[in-house]
C-alpha cells in the first residue's frame, strides 16, 4: 500500500508540474518568488553567506559544487514562512481553480 501511495504522489507531482509549465503559471510564480527573495533580503543574505564562505576557505580552494552544496541547505532556511506560504497559496488556488485538474485528482 505505501508503494501505491508514493506512486499516487508522484503521478500528482507529475501532473502539477506539467499544468503549471504549460499554462505558464510556473515562469509567473517563479518572477513572484524571485521579486519576494530580493524584497525579503533573502538575495543579500545568501550573498554574504557566499561571501563569508569564499573568505574563510579561499577563493583558490572552493569551487561551484562545494558553494552549492554549503549554501543549499543555508538558502533553504532562509526563505521566510510568509513567502513558502503565498507560494503554496498561489499554487493551491491556481490548482483549484483548473477544471482539468480537479476533474482528474478528484479535488
Amino acid at each position: 500500500m505505501n508503494i501505491k501511495h508514493n506512486t499516487d504522489i508522484a503521478l500528482k507531482k507529475s501532473l502539477i508540474e506539467k499544468k503549471l509549465e504549460e499554462s505558464g503559471e510556473k515562469a509567473r510564480l517563479e518572477e513572484h518568488l524571485r521579486q519576494k527573495l530580493i524584497e525579503s533580503g533573502w538575495k543579500d543574505q545568501l550573498k554574504e553567506s557566499c561571501m563569508e564562505l569564499i573568505r574563510n576557505k579561499g577563493l583558490e580552494k572552493i569551487n561551484l559544487d562545494d558553494l552549492v552544496e554549503e549554501l543549499l541547505p543555508k538558502g533553504r532556511s532562509l526563505v521566510k514562512t510568509e513567502i513558502k506560504e503565498d507560494l503554496l497559496g498561489r499554487i493551491k488556488s491556481y490548482l483549484e481553480s483548473d477544471p482539468d485538474y480537479r476533474r482528474i485528482t478528484g479535488f
